[in-house]
C-alpha cells in the first residue's frame, strides 16, 4: 500500500468513526502505530486552509492531479511558461502542502509527462495503423527557429503533427528523407502539400512526395499587406496629424479677438481640407481591407453568397479580378505600385485555385467508396455534379476518376448541414508553429468550409 493509499484509509476511518487514538486507528486500518502517527502528523501539516480536507478524499485527489497535469500541459508545454512561474501559481493556490510545487519537482514532472506523451503518441499510431484507420494526408510543412531549427510536418485534416524534428538544414534532401520516413511508417500517401514558395518545399511536393504543391494563402495575404498597408495607413496617420494641428491653429485664431476674419476663414478651410483627406484615406483603408477579405473568401468550393459550386478555373478568374481591383485602387489613389509583389502574387493564384478542384476530387473519391445504404443516393448525386471537374495536371492519383463533362453548377443550395470551421496548430513544448491552409476533406455531401491554419 502506497503513501497516498494509507493516508486515504486513515482519513476515511476518521471521517466514519470520528476522532480516535493512534492505537484505535491502527487496529481499524491494519497499519502500524508508527505509520499512523506519521500520517496524522502529515495530515495536520497539510490542513492549513478550509479546502484542505477536500484534497484528502479520492475524488479531491483525482481532481488535484488533473489540475496539476492540465496546468503543466497547457502552460508548460504549449505556452512555454517556466517552472518558477508555475511554482508560484500553485503556491498562490495553497497547494504546496499537497503536491510538490518546487521548480525542480515541476521540471521532473514535465520530463515525465513529455515521455508519457511521446509513448502515448507512438502507441496510438501503432493502434491506428493496425486497425487500418490511416487515410491519405493533406499535409503542410514549415520550419521554425527557436534555440535550434525545427522541421514541422502536419496533417491539416486532423491537425496531427506527423513530424517535428530538429535539423541542421532545411534542404530538399533533409525534408524528403524525414517526410518519406514518416509516410512509410504510416503506410499512406499525400494528396497535397501546403507550404510557402521555398524551392526546396516545392520540389519536395512535386518530386519527393509526388503531389501538388499548394501555395499558402496566409503568405499571399501577408505579402500584399506588408507591401501596401504601411503606405495607406501612413497617409491616414499623416492626415490625422495635420487635421489636429489645423484644429489647434483655428482654436488659437478664434480666441484672439484681433484676428482678421480672412485668416479665420483660411484656417477653417484648412481644417475642412484635412478632414476630407482623413475621410478619404479611411475609405481607402476600408476598401483595402475588404479586398484582402475577398481574396480569402473566394477560395471556397462554393460561392459564399449563393452556395453555387465553383471550379478552380472560376476561382482563379475571381482572384485575378480581385488583384486587378487592388491594382486599380492603388493607382487611383496615387500609391506606389510595387510590381515585384504583384507579380509574385499573380504567379501563386493558379496553384492556390487548384485546391478547389483537388477538394472536389477528394469528395468524389470518398463518395465512390461509400458503403452506407442511406448515403449511396447522396453519393451518386455528388458524383454526377463532380463529373465535369478534372484533376490538376500535376497529379495522377489512382483514387481520382475523371468523368464526362456535366453541369457547371449545382441547381440548388447544398442540403448538407453546416459545420464549424476546423483549425489546428502544431504544438510542442518548444514551439507552436505551422503556417498552412487547406480545404477539409468532406465525408458527406454538403457544404464545407475553408480551413486556415496559422502558427504564430
Amino acid at each position: 500500500m502506497g503513501l497516498w493509499a494509507k493516508s486515504v484509509v486513515i482519513f476515511n476511518a476518521i471521517r466514519e468513526h470520528g476522532k480516535q487514538s493512534i492505537r484505535s486507528l491502527a487496529d481499524r486500518t491494519g497499519l502500524s502505530k508508527s505509520s499512523v502517527h506519521r500520517h496524522l502528523q502529515a495530515m495536520d501539516r497539510r490542513d492549513r486552509s478550509p479546502e484542505s480536507s477536500l484534497w484528502e478524499t479520492p475524488a479531491g485527489r483525482a481532481w488535484l492531479i488533473r489540475l496539476v497535469v492540465a496546468t503543466l500541459f497547457v502552460f508548460g508545454f504549449k505556452r512555454g511558461v517556466g517552472a518558477e512561474t508555475l511554482s508560484e501559481f500553485f503556491s498562490r493556490l495553497r497547494l504546496e502542502g499537497h503536491v510538490g510545487c518546487s521548480p525542480s519537482a515541476l521540471r521532473s514532472v514535465l520530463h515525465t509527462l513529455e515521455r508519457l506523451l511521446l509513448d502515448t503518441a507512438v502507441a496510438w499510431e501503432q493502434e491506428g495503423i493496425a486497425h487500418g484507420e490511416i487515410r491519405p494526408v493533406i499535409g503542410a510543412v514549415d520550419e521554425t527557429f527557436l534555440q535550434r531549427m525545427m522541421l514541422v510536418f502536419m496533417d491539416l485534416a486532423t491537425g496531427y503533427v506527423l513530424m517535428e524534428e530538429v535539423a541542421a538544414d532545411r534542404s530538399y534532401a533533409t525534408w524528403c528523407d524525414r517526410a518519406n520516413a514518416r509516410l512509410t511508417t504510416f503506410g499512406t500517401e499525400m494528396l497535397s502539400l501546403v507550404s510557402d514558395r521555398a524551392k526546396a518545399l516545392i520540389k519536395l511536393a512535386h518530386t519527393g512526395l509526388r503531389c501538388p504543391s499548394i501555395p499558402d494563402v496566409f503568405h499571399l495575404g501577408h505579402d500584399l499587406a506588408k507591401s501596401y498597408a504601411l503606405a495607406i495607413f501612413g497617409r491616414l496617420r499623416q492626415a490625422k496629424r495635420e487635421l489636429e494641428h489645423a484644429k489647434q491653429g483655428l482654436g488659437k485664431l478664434q480666441k484672439n479677438i484681433q484676428t482678421d476674419s480672412a485668416q479665420v476663414a483660411q484656417a477653417q478651410a484648412r481644417v475642412a481640407a484635412w478632414a476630407t483627406s482623413v475621410n478619404h484615406w479611411q475609405e481607402v483603408g476600408r476598401a483595402w481591407r475588404q479586398h484582402l477579405s475577398n481574396v480569402s473568401g473566394i477560395l471556397h468550393p462554393w460561392q459564399l453568397v449563393d452556395s453555387i459550386r465553383q471550379t478552380s478555373k472560376e476561382v482563379e478568374e475571381q482572384l485575378r479580378a480581385e488583384i486587378k481591383a487592388i491594382e486599380t485602387l492603388l493607382e487611383t489613389n496615387g500609391l506606389p505600385r510595387k510590381q515585384a509583389t504583384l507579380d509574385k502574387v499573380q504567379k501563386q493564384l493558379a496553384g492556390i485555385s487548384a485546391l478547389v478542384d483537388l477538394w472536389w476530387h477528394n469528395c468524389a473519391a470518398r463518395a465512390t467508396r461509400c458503403k452506407k445504404p442511406r448515403l449511396r443516393a447522396c453519393s451518386r448525386r455528388l458524383q454526377r455534379c463532380l463529373s465535369g471537374i478534372h484533376a490538376p495536371d500535376s497529379l495522377n492519383l489512382s483514387c481520382w476518376r475523371v468523368g464526362k463533362r456535366g453541369r457547371q453548377s449545382m441547381p440548388r443550395r447544398s442540403s448538407g448541414p453546416r459545420r464549424r470551421l476546423r483549425d489546428a496548430t502544431a504544438t510542442s513544448r518548444r514551439c507552436s508553429t505551422t503556417i498552412a491552409a487547406c480545404l477539409y476533406v468532406a465525408t458527406r455531401c454538403g457544404q464545407r468550409y475553408i480551413t486556415s491554419i496559422v502558427g504564430l
